[in-house]
């Protein structure tokens, strides 16, 4: 399964909490966090605008940075 870098702007726990109840909600997908640098990795066969609209969700600007 691919593991996809996504740059989402989190400048508090609350941004990060909004992308983890996005997540959640798509039930096979695992993901990662780092609020400090800003980065979610998420291991996923879905197709990659359909993650991106997911994050986009939250409010937040994302950027697709490939898979890592």
């Amino acid at each position: 399964m691919p593991r996809h870098e996504f740059e989402v702007e989190m400048k508090c726990t609350g941004c990060s909490d909004a992308l983890t109840r996005v997540l959640n909600k798509l039930g096979d997908v695992k993901f990662e966090i780092d609020q400090p640098n800003n980065l979610v990795w998420i291991e996923s066969d879905k197709d990659v605008e359909f993650l991106t609209e997911t994050l986009k969700k939250t409010g937040k600007p994302v950027k697709y940075n490939g898979t890592k």
